[in-house]
């Protein structure tokens, strides 16, 4: 009995404690910004496998070290790397005009000379998986699937086939080359960029995205009834195996036993901007929780940190970490992966097997405007090991109505972040990071639909 008796005492107090460290980080954190603005002005663009992502990762460390985090390493693996070269596209006839194009990767190049073909319209992804075998041969394919804007980020399921998969499909069709509408909510000339993937056994085509405003003279140009042709340089190249890998660093908890508290980020970005959005402040995000949590006295379970790399070109450091870490049990895992705006929201794997620690996370984020949800965390891309593991996840939901004007183009930079909304993400994750490294029991999970 004695021992309940302090154990609850020391419960009471760690409470409050946490509690004030989240209302500093919502007022005054300065850590989250430190990280994503210094690794958007020293390292800027972090391509997957390139060497600028390679300085990324020694800049991470040395950010990490220099922060007090213990067992900082790069954990290399190999992975396939793909880079862009030129990128031109312009409609020759009827109506001669060039376009702001991005390519997508994996695609293949149209050789210097470039590739002119008549281009076919679909003004759906539905529509070109409707189109007959062939009947695409030597033509280029336009695919224009729009995307709206949604708080919870949802259109881009909607949207993305159009980048995902219609390249092989138009591919597979007899198409020479694919443009799409870039998969985004903006009405900048900026195109998006982003990966793609061809089916076994078909080849891969060039393949480019046009901004939405030029989705959309191209959509006019086909109103007129006149057929339309276009020009397309796109010049990629596949430079083979080359090395990437993932950066660690833990703060140690008092009982190393234990299974730690995984938070996830990716560290490499697209090249086209300088991944400040996406992803700098997700990792800056999670570290500045995990000190803000460590400042109040050592927690009971490590905060391990994964600064995944080449998460964008196809989730390789999420697999090389699952494989390379299989056999270490994670107590829960989260991770920030949707730009710095507010969270609003948090979904977990355990809400009804659960419901104490659910309620617990739920009283103490109310305060900063976040509510539960009957949604079920599936996890960051980053989170593999968790998921194999058939472990906890909690989501912690960001505000995603203006992400996909930035997602993947050259307006992912600093000053789309707004100080205050990226302070609340810290003061909201130190919170719930508190309340599960300081947590003894284990949190149960069940095997029912939604648990």
């Amino acid at each position: 009995m004695k021992k309940q008796i302090v154990a609850l005492a020391a419960l009471a107090f760690a409470v409050p404690a946490l509690a004030n460290t989240a209302d500093e980080a919502l007022t005054g954190d300065i850590i989250a910004w430190d990280f994503v603005e210094s690794i958007t002005t020293e390292v800027g663009p972090r391509m997957p496998g390139t060497e600028q992502e390679a300085r990324g990762r020694t800049w991470a460390m040395a950010w990490l070290k220099r922060n007090g985090f213990a067992n900082v390493a790069d954990e290399p693996f190999e992975m396939e790397t793909w880079v862009r070269g030129q990128e031109l596209a312009w409609v020759t006839a009827p109506f001669a005009q060039p376009m702001a194009i991005t390519a997508l990767s994996t695609t293949s190049s149209t050789g210097p000379e470039g590739i002119e073909a008549e281009v076919v319209y679909f003004p759906s992804f539905a529509d070109l998986r409707d189109a007959e075998a062939g009947s695409l041969a030597g033509k280029i394919a336009f695919v224009s699937h729009d995307m709206r804007p949604a708080q919870d980020g949802s259109g881009y399921g909607f949207a993305g086939p159009a980048r995902w998969t219609a390249p092989s499909l138009a591919a597979s069709k007899g198409a020479v080359a694919t443009v799409i509408r870039s998969v985004g909510t903006d009405n900048h000339r900026v195109p998006h960029t982003g990966t793609t993937t061809f089916a076994e056994g078909v080849e891969p085509i060039p393949a480019g995205a046009l901004s939405n405003p030029d989705a959309d003279n191209l959509e006019r140009m086909f109103a007129r009834g006149q057929t339309v042709r276009m020009k397309l340089l796109l010049t990629p190249r596949d430079l083979g195996t080359t090395t990437s890998g993932n950066v660690v660093g833990e703060i140690t908890g008092r009982d190393p036993s234990l299974p730690p508290v995984l938070l996830a980020c990716h560290l490499d970005s697209w090249d086209l901007g300088t991944g400040a959005i996406d992803d700098g402040a997700g990792c800056g995000i999670i570290a500045a929780a995990a000190k803000h949590v460590a400042a109040q006295g050592r927690p009971l379970r490590t905060i391990r940190l994964l600064f995944a790399g080449a998460e964008e070109t196809g989730l390789w450091g999420s697999a090389a970490y699952a494989k390379a870490h299989a056999d270490e049990p994670v107590y829960v895992g989260l991770e920030s992966d949707f730009g710095a705006d507010r969270i609003w929201k948090f979904d977990t794997n355990f809400t009804a097997s659960d419901p104490a620690l659910f309620g617990q996370i739920a009283r103490a984020v109310a305060r900063f405007g976040v509510a539960p949800s009957r949604g079920v965390a599936s996890g960051g891309a980053d989170l593999n090991l968790v998921r194999e593991q058939g472990g906890a996840l909690i989501d912690l939901r960001q505000d995603g109505t203006r992400y996909f004007d930035l997602h993947h183009t050259a307006d992912d930079t600093l000053d789309k972040i707004d100080p205050v909304q990226l302070r609340q993400n810290v003061a909201v994750w130190t919170e719930v990071v508190g309340i599960l490294a300081n947590r003894e029991g284990p949190i149960l999970r069940s095997a029912a639909p939604g648990n």
